[in-house]
C-alpha cells in the first residue's frame, strides 16, 4: 500500500481545516422559527440545538395548553428544519472538495 504523498497530505490538512471551521460557524449559526400567529419564536443553533423560545403571554392563559404545546411543535420544527437547511448549504462547498459522489 502507497504512502499519500506530501501533497496529498497538504490537502487533507486543508480539507480538516476546513471542516474544522465549518464546524465553529455552524456552532455560531442561530436561525429563528416563528409560528404562524407570531405568538412563539424557536432559535436554534446550527448544530441542532435549541438556543431559546420565546411564547407570548397570550399564550400562557388557562385553557390554551393543548394550543400552546402544538404551536410550539410546529415552531420547533420549523427552527430545525431551516437550521438543517442552511448548514446543508454551507457545508456544500466542503463536501464538494472531499469529492463526495453526488456533491
Amino acid at each position: 500500500m502507497a504512502l499519500p504523498n506530501f501533497g496529498q497530505m497538504k490537502d487533507m490538512y486543508g480539507l480538516a481545516k476546513k471542516a474544522k471551521q465549518m464546524q465553529k460557524e455552524l456552532k455560531d449559526l442561530e436561525v429563528e422559527g416563528r409560528s404562524a400567529n407570531g405568538e412563539v419564536t424557536v432559535v436554534v443553533s446550527g448544530e441542532m440545538k435549541i438556543v431559546s423560545i420565546d411564547i407570548s403571554e397570550h399564550m400562557l392563559e388557562k385553557g390554551k395548553k393543548r394550543e400552546l404545546e402544538d404551536i410550539i411543535k410546529e415552531t420547533v420544527a420549523k427552527a430545525l428544519a431551516t437550521a438543517q437547511s442552511e448548514s446543508a448549504t454551507r457545508m456544500q462547498p466542503l463536501l464538494k472538495d472531499m469529492n463526495f459522489p453526488g456533491m
